[in-house]
């Protein structure tokens, strides 16, 4: 148990992860050992301040801004939260979650070796939460144990690592300017949905990116993302926090576990409390610190993991592409990641307001907008839409996937349920969507057939690459 605990450490530690690879591609290409370990440290420091970034941003004041969202707009449902279920399942799941996650990512590489979809996914605790979920679907409600779970679970998760970065990679290509890496987040559905959308917009005359937006002299300051992106999330803060200030969310009983993340508004350790306005002021310029902070770790990851990945695609996966965590879409399009955000958030908003009208004739669960996942995943969906559309895109694509992680989560609130997780739900896409099948699934199929089920919608891209014609290369 003691080795095994250590592998699961190795493995859901994102930056020692991608570190490791880093190290195995430079020695697969002959690089000096001085390289190797610079190449190898660099990557690693890249993910930690990568870490880093986005753990600041997840602090108590952004949380503290949902619990103020939900105050001042009396609003009560379910926050959707990837680490709820993930933390049961490493409680009472822990050691086939941990071999589930060996097995797919083993069954990833295989994958991106024998089929057509060449994708490495290095977002290791996505691929962590993946296995977790997985495993409590097939193993709690699908029955499966031992190797039957390992190979069921194992399968799907490696399936989903190579299919999310591959219906992302047509716009991410646009995104990027080419083809050397891959989005590898589990909201992959979304994305692709937002670029969808984003590409009704394509043949607008007038499209204009959103790096394009001219700005006056007096106002040039604004292309700053460090600048723009405080401006906007202080008077975001503000307005939101001074109509819950009005409603008198200062009166609150500090013990009231709903506030748990406004002490220093509610003055929890009976201390001086802080000014509601000085906390916008701090809260949002914090936000706009905590993406400077990401944005400098993913330029320290995309100089190293790229070159260094050229060795495992010429050695051992031909053709490989490294699937990066989605704060690296940041780089390419800054100011629609603030677009992208806001217009997420407003659809998730919106999302609601109708699960509110379903809920008066259907009982449905009423999901409240995240701020997390709205900001992460909205603003990837941003950049996404952008891509595609341009700032028209960007706004529309952000919007419809806004509305995509209000509804996804809704409608799989009751796999969880079933499974004694009343309350919780996951809510980035990809979970949710597989959640809905398998969780839908396993009452209609189960033991070998549940097995066989999930070995043969993995090996069918193998299958495929094998058997449908190849488009022939074009002559140069």
């Amino acid at each position: 148990m003691a080795v095994l605990g250590f592998i699961v450490n190795i493995l859901s530690t994102p930056a020692i992860l991608v570190g490791l690879l880093a190290l195995l591609g430079l020695v697969l290409q002959g690089k000096p050992a001085e390289d190797v370990l610079k190449g190898t440290i660099k990557t690693i420091v890249g993910f930690l301040v990568l870490g880093a970034g986005s753990s600041f941003l997840q602090s108590d004041s952004l949380l503290a801004f949902g619990q103020v969202f939900n105050y001042a707009f009396n609003m009560q449902g379910v926050v959707p939260n990837n680490e709820a279920v993930v933390a049961d399942a490493l409680k009472n799941f822990g050691s086939d979650s941990a071999i589930v996650m060996a097995c797919g990512m083993v069954l990833n590489i295989v994958l991106a070796r024998f089929s057509r979809m060449p994708y490495i996914f290095l977002t290791g605790h996505h691929t962590l939460y993946m296995a977790c979920m997985l495993t409590v679907i097939l193993g709690g409600a699908g029955g499966l144990t031992g190797p039957a779970l390992w190979i069921a679970a194992g399968s799907i998760l490696g399936l989903i690592m190579v299919l999310s970065p591959a219906y992302c990679q047509v716009t991410y290509r646009k995104v990027t300017g080419g083809d050397a890496i891959a989005l590898g987040h589990f909201g992959g559905i979304g994305y692709w949905f937002a670029g969808v959308i984003g590409k009704l917009f394509a043949k607008d005359p007038n499209r204009k990116s959103t790096e394009e937006i001219n700005f006056s002299k007096r106002l040039i300051f604004l292309r700053d993302t460090t600048v723009s992106i405080g401006i906007t999330m202080f008077f975001l803060f503000l307005i939101v926090t001074g109509v819950a200030v009005a409603r008198g969310i200062l009166n609150v009983d500090p013990t009231n576990e709903a506030y748990s993340h406004l002490g220093v508004l509610l003055n929890y350790n009976q201390e001086t409390t802080t000014n509601w306005i000085v906390w916008c002021i701090t809260a949002g310029l914090s936000f706009s610190g905590g993406v400077y902070i990401i944005l400098s770790g993913v330029r320290l990851i995309i100089g190293e993991i790229v070159p260094a990945f050229k060795g495992i695609a010429d050695k051992l996966v031909p053709g490989a592409k490294p699937a990066l965590d989605c704060p690296v879409a940041f780089t390419y399009a800054p100011n629609a990641v603030i677009i992208g955000f806001l217009s997420s958030f407003v659809g998730g908003i919106v999302g609601l307001l109708i699960l509110v009208g379903v809920n008066a004739a259907i009982p449905v669960a009423l999901i409240l907008p995240g701020v997390v996942p709205h900001f992460f995943c909205g603003a990837t969906a941003g950049v996404f839409g952008n891509a595609e559309g341009g700032l028209k895109g960007c706004i529309a694509g952000a919007f419809a996937h806004g509305l995509l992680i209000t509804f996804l989560p809704a409608v799989c609130m009751p796999v969880f349920t079933n499974l004694g997780y009343t309350g919780t739900t996951f809510s980035d896409a990809d979970f949710s969507w597989l959640g809905i099948v398998f969780g839908n699934l396993v009452h209609f199929a189960g033991g070998a057939v549940l097995v066989i089920i999930c070995v043969v919608l993995y090996l069918l891209p193998i299958i495929y690459n094998f058997v449908a014609p190849k488009k022939e290369a074009k002559e140069a």
